[in-house]
């Protein structure tokens, strides 16, 4: 083939290396758009190395979210990225996929067989809980006007305890719902559910308990809080349900304690949500949540969409989204089976239990959660100990790339600061030795210090505590 100068000129930038080329030479466009575009090896590099400085998410013991899915799943969810989750005519295996993802759920929370269960996927558990909040205040409504109770007398009112996740205050604010907390003490680490009774009047929409609180991997005592609210609502007309954010818990719980009633067996709990990105082993982008019986879901909150040449239904909040992960949750549930997921949160598990037994070892720490309900460990300084901080040691951690939260807990123990590891379960034995040894240098490290960065009086928050 024949080349002019200026085809050989314009070859020789497609062969010039990445970082001997015009663009690495010179600012990337960062808020106006280049005038130019860029060849597209040099552009994956440049953005590449923006992302540089964030650490291994591997090594991110802050988060929930799932940080290693198989070769396999990543690719099926690779070929799936173009899918659109809400056009169920155009996309109707993709749907059926769906569907079989709310069954085996609904089926892991014994759902009853008489009722009729409904569900969906979320972009994740803050999505879930805007719907299942929505549905109880829907459904409070309803059975109000029935009753002749004055709907603009006061604002209808949530109770959750202050273990919440912050969707919940998004919910109560977005909603114009008034959110009674109950605030967590020393003698309960979860909610109290003789306050909570105290709170309850014919304007609660609901309870929200919790499996798995954000701060500490406790688990609300739904039962305990079951057995009351039946007895409250066989005393009166005017009915309130729970609903369970079981976001960490939901598909964590099924398999390591199978016989800890929290879920659809319960009377009174009609509608849960959980995240498939946590220990649902998906990464992040997928939630879920499941109503008891179709009578719990108003009607109204169902819509009939005409889309590109087709009607379907809809209830979540989000439209267009990628199918890819109910795609990743579906090979998940394939591949793994109930066995499969029962081995892996087992071990997680296991590994929750080393690392609590070695940091009580050290004698510095007051251990709050020792992976006993999930797989979390968090730990307060015990007093005049030690002149450094959690902060500190966080800082030491971050130091060898280990990416560790420190943060005060929420009103009435916001005096306590504590420190949380989440295991995932791509955080095996193996990386939890390596880590232990870098906690094990860092102690050491902090107690030749001659500076200390943070004053002890910091109740500041040390990372991202989702």
């Amino acid at each position: 083939m024949l080349y002019s100068r200026n085809d050989k000129e314009n070859s020789k930038e497609l062969l010039a290396p990445i970082f001997g080329t015009r663009e690495e030479d010179r600012e990337i466009p960062k808020y106006v758009l280049g005038k130019s575009p860029i060849e597209p090896r040099i552009a994956y590099r440049l953005v590449k190395d923006e992302l540089l400085d964030e650490g291994n998410a591997r090594q991110n013991l802050a988060t929930f979210c799932q940080t290693y899915m198989e070769d396999e799943a990543t690719k099926l969810m690779s070929e799936t990225l173009e899918k659109n989750a809400i056009d169920k005519s155009e996309y109707p295996r993709t749907a059926e996929l769906e569907n079989r993802c709310v069954n085996m759920i609904a089926d892991l929370w014994n759902a009853p067989k008489d009722q009729k269960y409904i569900g969906t996927s979320t972009v994740g558990s803050s999505e879930a809980c805007m719907l299942g909040g929505m549905a109880m205040k829907f459904s409070w409504r309803k059975r109000a006007e029935k009753l002749g109770l004055d709907l603009n007398k006061q604002k209808p009112n949530l109770i959750i305890s202050s273990g919440y996740q912050v969707c919940w205050e998004k919910f109560c604010v977005y909603w114009d719902i008034e959110m009674r907390v109950v605030p967590m003490d020393l003698e309960h680490m979860s909610i109290d559910v003789e306050q909570v009774m105290d709170k309850i009047d014919t304007y609660t929409i609901g309870v929200v308990g919790i499996l798995g609180i954000t701060y500490t991997g406790k688990f609300d005592d739904i039962k305990s809080l079951d057995d009351k609210l039946e007895v409250y609502n066989q005393k009166t007309e005017f009915k309130v349900f729970i609903h369970v954010d079981a976001a960490s818990g939901g598909l964590f719980t099924p398999f390591i304690d199978p016989m800890l009633e929290w879920d659809f067996r319960l009377k009174n709990v009609i509608s849960i949500n959980t995240s498939g990105h946590k220990y649902g082993l998906v990464y992040p982008g997928i939630g879920w949540i499941v109503w008891k019986d179709e009578a719990y879901l108003p009607k109204e909150l169902i819509f009939e969409v005409s889309y590109l040449g087709g009607s379907m239904p809809t209830m979540a909040i989000n439209f267009s989204r990628s199918a890819s992960p109910i795609i990743g949750q579906y090979y998940n549930f394939l591949r793994f089976g109930f066995e499969g997921y029962r081995e892996i949160h087992q071990r997680t598990k296991d590994v929750a239990l080393y690392l609590a037994n070695e940091v009580e070892k050290t004698g510095l720490f007051d251990i709050y959660n020792d992976g006993s309900n999930l797989p979390i460990v968090c730990y307060t300084l015990k007093k005049d100990q030690v002149k450094w901080t959690l902060y500190d040691l966080a800082d030491r951690l971050q130091m060898k790339g280990w990416q560790v939260p420190a943060y005060p807990l929420p009103e009435k123990l916001s005096h306590i600061v504590i420190q949380r590891y989440v295991c995932r379960g791509d955080f095996g034995l193996n990386s939890a030795e390596a880590f232990m040894e870098d906690f094990k240098m860092s102690l050491q490290e902090l107690a030749e210090a001659s500076i200390l960065f943070h004053d002890s009086s910091d109740k500041s928050v040390h990372g991202f505590t989702h």
